[in-house]
């Protein structure tokens, strides 16, 4: 049997008649341009170009909602500095790092020493050798240059909830460091102790949602890159972008929306994307999603999704009580307390995966809640059952 990649492979650089290149669909591509986010990456611009004089830069925070193009400024503005510095022989190093893969200050900092060029295992050390080791880079001067470090900490509410603020403490107090900070969330401040938020001292930007209209601008010049002339109906970016725009103005959904619906109309053997492969593109979008929160949920908020579903499908109000009661038939000897349920039902409604309104009964009766599903049924058991 022949190589199947190699089938594939062949068959579609025969035929291109959707994609031409599907690399800036993806919302890690980075463009020569960005487009609707020119005024935040010159204030981005605006505070690190003190480095240019050897002077180290402010910190900057930036915050806005998912899909606003926070990571994407940030990094366009970091390929602008190294070029001009590279130019003016001043020696920058601007480091991302993803808090979702390093969630703790060892972590951050072992891989900043490592992308510096000193050799620090994952684990083993203590945090006040792997400290000590990194503001040594800046202490030996071991490039034969002043060297500035900037970092980008990306969602850095994660590594702060899960780990402290030590993170931003050693950092802003190391010589010739500032950082990047960026969050999904305003109050993410709230997570820093007041030493820290002093030594910090950190500028913030704003990025808000995207418009509709300036979705269509992002999915045009990303649409020119990655489709072949005349394949999309003129319906389909407009679409595209209104449902993005309802969805706050992520400009990731709103690339895969346009990716998912070119891949439908190439698997289909079509000549055009059109406006019922978005639709459709938009219905795979959110099973794909509904299917990975739930399979991905602890074994007990799983118990509960399953008696509510046991619940929705015999018709039945679903009360909290009635919830519990079904939830212990499921679990067994092994079943929580009646309040943790509480908690359980707070987080599911929190993905939306379920919701709860409170009514009332009547005088003397009190007050209950009322649970509802609100994903899709048959998808809801077919996840649960095949996990």
């Amino acid at each position: 049997m022949s190589n199947i990649f190699e089938d594939l492979e062949s068959t579609e650089s025969i035929t291109p008649t959707i994609f031409k290149d599907k690399r800036p669909l993806d919302h890690r591509f980075l463009p020569d341009k960005l487009v609707h986010r020119e005024e935040q990456i010159r204030q981005i611009a605006k505070y690190w170009v003190d480095v240019l004089n050897n002077v180290t830069p402010s910190n900057v925070t930036l915050y806005g909602k998912t899909g606003t193009g926070k990571t994407a400024a940030s990094k366009f503005a970091r390929e602008q500095l190294i070029d001009i510095a590279n130019k003016k022989n001043v020696f920058v190093k601007v480091e991302y790092v993803r808090c979702t893969d390093y969630t703790t200050e060892y972590q951050v900092l072992a891989q900043l020493c490592n992308k510096l060029g000193r050799d620090v295992p994952n684990r083993g050390w203590t945090k006040g050798e792997v400290v000590n080791t990194f503001r040594d880079i800046f202490k030996t001067n071991a490039f034969g240059r002043k060297l500035h470090l900037i970092v980008i900490l990306d969602e850095i509410d994660i590594l702060l909830d899960k780990d402290g603020d030590g993170i931003l403490y050693t950092l802003t107090r190391t010589e010739n460091v500032s950082v990047l900070c960026i969050s999904n969330y305003l109050d993410f401040k709230n997570l820093i102790k007041s030493r820290v938020t002093s030594s910090l001292n950190d500028k913030e930007i704003v990025f808000p949602p995207y418009g509709a209209n300036q979705l269509a601008d992002i999915l045009s010049e990303r649409a020119e890159l990655s489709f072949c002339e005349g394949v999309l109906d003129s319906d389909v970016i407009p679409l595209c972008s209104a449902m993005a725009a309802k969805e706050e103005g992520d400009a990731r959904y709103a690339l895969d929306l346009l990716k998912n619906a070119g891949e439908l109309a190439f698997d289909e053997d079509c000549e055009k994307v059109e406006s019922d492969h978005v639709r459709r593109a938009k219905d795979r979008i959110e099973h794909n999603k509904v299917s990975e929160i739930i399979s991905t949920l602890p074994l007990q908020q799983q118990r509960v999704l399953e008696a509510i579903l046991n619940l929705t499908k015999q018709d039945e109000e679903i009360t909290s009580g009635k919830l519990y009661d079904a939830y212990k038939d499921i679990s067994k000897k092994d079943a929580v307390t009646y309040r943790r349920i509480f908690d359980f039902i707070n987080e599911l409604e929190m993905l939306g995966i379920i919701s709860t309104n409170t009514i009332s009964r009547g005088r003397g009766k009190g007050r209950t809640n009322i649970i509802k599903l609100q994903c899709d049924e048959d998808l809801l058991e077919t996840t649960i059952y095949t996990i």
